[in-house]
């Protein structure tokens, strides 16, 4: 178990692009490798100490490095704002019973200043056959909607404005992210809302066709790949501090993420947070409806502190809410 582990650790932090297999790796249900490292250290009690002490490093392998541990530490500073990313499934949300009030809920429960939405692009839609949705889900909040992407605030919103994501002309879809100006406690920041291309269909290939699906599943972390480097070009543009939030559809340790971190952002969850911070997965029958993906992401410049950062409920979408508790004036 002690070698699997460590082969699992270095899979997880290897360079993804160099084989696809490499860049799938992140996306399966690690979290279920703890249950027989679990054992083998309680099966090791009766064998001799080096045994104990490889299970034992098995095991701590598996719970820190392998499952993406996270002992974040809070920033100082002042001027405090409450920021909150959903990847909210408004459709699906819509076909359940009390599916749109369970939105509203979890968007009460955490009651952010500044709330950005993936997968909402049906509001206006449902609003004619329920009127007052909008004021339900966003209060007396700022709105701007565009497409798929929704951006609420408390503060004063300017220039928001979509910009193009690459993707492939044969798929007949248009890709893209919203940016705002947001006029914060501690002056103006951009904020920018963004849904990368889902592994879905590149993650069935794989699961149906084994190896043969690896063409597919390679085309398809590309574009996600080639959209995180066309944002991270447009972020290098930009002055001043700096929120990118959304569901980059990949976990931290791939190079769609770390492309982003390359533009001087940071993860709030790995500065702030305590544990794993699953978004995704609860839905899916491969994780026994357990979270066990952290692919919703809120990343900050360096000027912006975190005091808090925690994930929301399970029960109203299919993806876990992110919210975060930033400082817009960091004291270092």
């Amino acid at each position: 178990m002690f070698f699997v582990s460590v082969v699992a650790a270095w899979l997880l932090h290897a360079g993804h692009s160099a084989h696809p297999l490499l860049a799938l790796a992140p996306y399966l249900p690690w979290p279920w490798m703890l249950v027989p490292a679990v054992l083998a250290l309680w099966a090791s009690m009766w064998l001799r100490p080096v045994w104990r002490l490889m299970s034992l490093a098995s095991v701590l392998l598996v719970s820190g490095v392998v499952m993406d541990l996270a002992l974040g530490l809070a920033d100082e500073g002042d001027k405090p704002l409450r920021l909150m990313t959903y990847n909210a499934k408004v459709m699906l949300a819509s076909q359940r019973p009390g599916g749109m009030e369970g939105l509203a809920a979890e968007i009460a429960a955490h009651d952010p200043d500044v709330l950005v939405m993936q997968d909402a692009g049906e509001l206006r839609h449902i609003e004619r056959s329920m009127p007052g949705l909008q004021a339900s889900l966003f209060g007396d909040r700022n709105v701007y909607l565009h497409g798929q992407y929704v951006v609420a605030s408390r503060l004063p919103l300017h220039g928001c404005h979509a910009e193009r994501l690459p993707f492939p002309p044969e798929q007949r879809e248009a890709h893209d992210f919203v940016r705002c100006e947001v006029d914060g406690p501690h002056g103006r920041f951009t904020l920018v809302n963004v849904h990368f291309v889902t592994p879905r269909q590149g993650l069935l290939a794989v699961r149906r066709g084994g190896l043969d699906g690896l063409e597919v599943w390679e085309g398809n972390a590309t574009v996600r790949v080639e959209q995180a480097h066309a944002l991270a070009e447009a972020l290098r543009g930009i002055q001043g501090p700096v929120v990118v939030a959304g569901d980059l559809n990949a976990p931290e340790r791939t190079d769609v993420v770390r492309s982003l971190l390359a533009t001087g952002l940071r993860d709030v969850w790995s500065s702030a947070g305590f544990g794993y911070g699953y978004t995704h997965g609860h839905s899916l029958r491969i994780g026994l409806f357990q979270s066990f993906l952290r692919i919703d992401h809120i990343l900050v410049s360096e000027d912006i502190g975190v005091r808090a950062v925690k994930v929301g409920g399970a029960i109203a979408s299919e993806h876990r809410a992110v919210i975060a508790d930033l400082l817009m004036q960091r004291r270092r």
